[in-house]
């Protein structure tokens, strides 16, 4: 039998768990994010499939979903709900015979040893459905790579297989930015070099490429269009990499001493939040949207592994004490990191 790599990735997850609380929404465009009022500041953390071909999207700023979206119903933030609902997912996937590797949410991958990965897919798609009324993507290939990006094109509920052989022919013409990793910044400063598809990409010298992006990175970008990924599944329980909190201000804060207290405040609640992990923290970053829409971070180090609030909140300060510019601030943010 043969290894292949599954990627089960639940389909409009957030909108999906809501939906199942609010079946009379079903078939309507429904926006979640925020406090669920689309005249405050906030942003969409995810729309149903109704809402996407009005241009309403993860991240959008809710009040611009609104004008794209007039007749969309907005849905507050319930994060329990859906953490709820993941944990009966992924107690669903540890049910079958594979490497299960959870990487948030509304997604994991599953190392199989199968010969007929297309039936084991929508068995899974089936006891998924059976256990928690969601429905859910497979995607399948021969590496995480291949499996992440198979499932983009068996949305929404369906089962798709992309491997060595087919690459080319799915993705060959299509922009670099289609390759799982590479953002809208990378993909233009490819295309300066007259880089524009993954098959240029994946032709490229990849010792021309180190010269430009690095030894590290230039090479990878090149078997990144090659289908190429050697990352195994890797079945221990998720840990979060960071915990962190943040606030949108519904009117801007001018005054940089509020700024400093409303820092001081969330590294509180993100300290709460590293003794509940039970892990030291080693890294606070602050992130700072200055009005209208423009964020900026920066971290500190911490001197050493700690949970302790006062600590947490001095390194907090201090990344504050590195924004340069005293502009009005619509969102700030803080961010306790952990060991690798």
């Amino acid at each position: 039998m043969a290894r292949w790599v599954l990627h089960v990735d639940l389909d409009q997850f957030v909108a999906a768990v809501e939906l199942l609380r609010r079946p009379e929404l079903r078939g309507r465009p429904v926006v979640v994010g925020g406090d669920g009022d689309p005249t405050k500041r906030g942003v969409v953390s995810t729309a149903s499939y109704e809402a996407r071909p009005y241009g309403v999207h993860s991240g959008l700023p809710l009040r611009t979903a609104a004008r794209r979206c007039p007749d969309a119903v907005f849905l507050p933030v319930d994060r329990e709900a859906y953490e709820a609902a993941s944990a009966q997912v992924m107690a669903t996937l540890r049910e079958f015979e594979a490497v299960v590797e959870v990487v948030g949410w509304d997604e994991a991958f599953l190392g199989v040893v199968d010969d007929d990965p297309e039936g084991t897919a929508r068995l899974i798609q089936r006891r998924v459905r059976e256990s928690t009324d969601l429905d859910c993507t497979v995607g399948i290939g021969r590496n995480k790579l291949q499996a992440k990006l198979a499932t983009g094109f068996g949305k929404p509920a369906g089962v798709f297989r992309l491997t060595g052989e087919t690459w080319f022919d799915v993705l060959g013409d299509r922009p670099t930015d289609a390759l799982w990793g590479v953002g809208p910044k990378t993909a233009r400063r490819l295309a300066a070099l007259g880089i524009g598809t993954v098959s240029e990409l994946a032709g490229t010298d990849p010792r021309a490429l180190a010269e430009r992006f690095g030894p590290t990175i230039g090479p990878w970008l090149v078997r990144l269009a090659r289908g190429q990924d050697t990352s195994p599944v890797v079945g221990t329980p998720y840990v979060p990499r960071s915990r962190s909190r943040e606030t949108t201000f519904q009117h801007d804060l001018d005054d940089w001493d509020e700024v400093r207290h409303e820092v001081v405040r969330l590294a509180r609640r993100v300290a709460g939040d590293v003794a509940a992990e039970r892990r030291p923290a080693v890294r606070v970053v602050v992130k700072v949207r200055y009005a209208p829409f423009v964020t900026h971070t920066h971290g500190h180090a911490l001197e050493a592994p700690t949970a302790e609030p006062a600590a947490i909140e001095e390194a907090a300060l201090a990344a504050l004490d590195r924004f340069a510019e005293r502009r009005p601030v619509r969102l700030l943010g803080v961010r306790a990191e952990f060991p690798d």
